[in-house]
């Protein structure tokens, strides 16, 4: 029997039809169909409860015809239960299921970044003119020696497998199916025009994009979708994938509408079967399953390429990580809990994990205690939003950072939190063919460099104001940060001062 629907409505449309010319615009660029024409009445119409608030109709509209905004009705105020707590709660009642979103965490937990404050040179240490003086990006990933040997000039030591990158921004893991693969390709076009890299995620490598091998990391994760030696040949990392921000402990999940076409075939599976990755990998129930895994791909790999191991920032990630480095893994990935992802139990997002700066404070300082800093590169991930967040972690202990989230927003994602749907509007998270094509490759190439390279020259100002002329000569540098609003035992964990010392 069918159940009433007792939700509210999130949105509301808002139509000026003083502007409305009937063009259908809205009609034909919404995939969630809130719009329709009725020809008796020549009149445009809007279903307010079908809307998520993408925007995208409001964007195209060419006469400005459309507001949308937050549904001004609301259920009565309640101290203990909010109003997405309601709206969960009913939603729940009438499907039995577990509620699900796209995106990362977006409940008001203190975001660190913003209570970490960089130094400033004045006059003993001068600033630095990055207009006028060398400024370097620049950096490698992938294990460091204990020491090197020269020669007449002449590196002679046998170094681990490194991978240059110009500056430490780097697209995170997205795979095709998640997204589209007009979306994918564009991240692995602006990652060689930058000379950076973009993760695969677990989805595999479509063939037409093994041309940017020279660019790429590949994921391992327990489904292992499309893993074979040329994927693995094909990258400049091969990382594992233990766990990620958005959902710590739990498997990965693709809905089989969207294994469809190429996305089945690239995952070697069958067309509309579910993706599904257990949440644990099978062959991994220790420290030494861990280390057997990552020197089968080195030997895979003919010990070419340095090996990641992404995991979900959790409250015991410092010892794990150590295990990690001492098994043999050339790269720390760590998520925090704002990662994104296109779909997780919204449970699971917003309550479980915890915030990468301390993450990443944690494992940066362990490592150094132990003395094997200098044995794997770390990655940091998990709601990077602009250039300030990165230095900042660099200045935590990062040799670089993913993004993820900010990469879809400057493809023209606008976080209406409804990636598991397969409708997006914007042509980013869909396989709808009618929808992918709306995201023109090209166009989100360029703005991804753009916002790359905007962020590049920001951290050179930044580190400019710093004194520094390297990011390398930041990297764990905590001296350069000061905390405000930030209690004794969160300065004490971050390993930062407060502001006056």
């Amino acid at each position: 029997m069918a159940l009433a629907c007792f939700k509210l409505p999130e949105f509301l449309v808002e139509r000026d039809y003083d502007k409305c010319i009937n063009c259908r615009v809205c009609e034909r660029q919404c995939g969630w169909e809130v719009h329709s024409y009725d020809e008796e009445v020549d009149k445009m119409f809007a279903d307010t409860e079908k809307c998520v608030g993408c925007q995208r109709c409001a964007v195209m509209c060419p006469t400005g015809a459309l507001v949308i905004s937050p549904h001004p009705g609301r259920y009565r105020e309640h101290g203990n239960w909010t109003q997405e707590h309601l709206r969960d709660a009913i939603r729940q009642s009438e499907t039995g299921g577990v509620v699900l979103a796209g995106s990362g965490n977006d409940k008001d937990y203190p975001v660190y970044w913003d209570k970490l404050l960089l130094n400033a040179s004045q006059v003993t240490n001068p600033s630095i003119d990055p207009l006028r003086e060398p400024m370097e990006l620049r950096t490698y990933l992938g294990a460091k020696p204990e020491s090197i040997e020269v020669r007449d000039g002449k590196l002679v030591s046998q170094l681990p497998p490194q991978v240059q990158v110009e500056t430490p921004i780097l697209f995170s893991a997205l795979s095709y199916g998640a997204i589209s693969f007009q979306a994918q390709e564009a991240l692995a076009r602006a990652a060689a025009e930058l000379g950076i890299l973009y993760n695969t995620g677990e989805g595999g490598l479509h063939h037409d994009l093994y041309r940017y091998r020279g660019n790429t990391i590949v994921q391992v994760a327990s489904g292992r979708f499309g893993v074979d030696p040329d994927y693995l040949n094909a990258a400049r990392i091969v990382e594992i994938k233990i766990g990620q921000g958005a959902k710590p402990g739990i498997g990965g999940h693709l809905p089989g509408e969207k294994v469809v076409g190429e996305v089945s075939v690239t995952r070697m599976i069958p067309a509309g079967t579910d993706a599904i990755s257990p949440a644990p990998q099978h062959d991994i129930y220790s420290i030494e399953d861990l280390s057997m895994l990552i020197y089968a791909l080195k030997e895979a790999t003919n010990y070419q390429k340095p090996v990641s191991v992404k995991i979900a920032a959790v409250h015991n990630v410092a010892a794990i990580a150590t295990g990690m480095v001492r098994a043999g893994a050339d790269i720390i990935a760590l998520d925090g809990f704002r990662g994104g992802t296109g779909a997780a139990p919204k449970i699971i997002r917003d309550n479980v994990g915890i915030p990468i700066e301390f993450a990443l404070a944690a494992v940066d300082t362990r490592l150094r205690q132990e003395g094997i800093r200098n044995r794997a590169s770390i990655i940091a991930g998990g709601g990077f939003r602009n250039s300030a967040d990165v230095i900042k972690a660099i200045a935590l202990g990062a040799d670089a950072v993913y993004i993820g989230t900010a990469a879809l927003v400057a493809m023209g994602c606008t976080l209406c939190q409804k990636c598991y749907t397969g409708i997006c509007n914007w042509g980013i998270t869909t396989q709808n063919p009618y929808l992918a094509k709306r995201l023109n490759p090209e166009i989100a190439t360029e703005r991804l460099v753009n916002l790359v390279t905007g962020w590049s020259h920001e951290i050179k100002e930044m580190l400019g104001g710093l004194g520094v002329n390297s990011i390398e000569s930041l990297r764990g540098n905590r001296l350069h940060l000061r905390g405000i609003g930030l209690t004794h035992g969160e300065l004490e964990t971050l390993g930062v001062r407060m502001v006056g010392q």
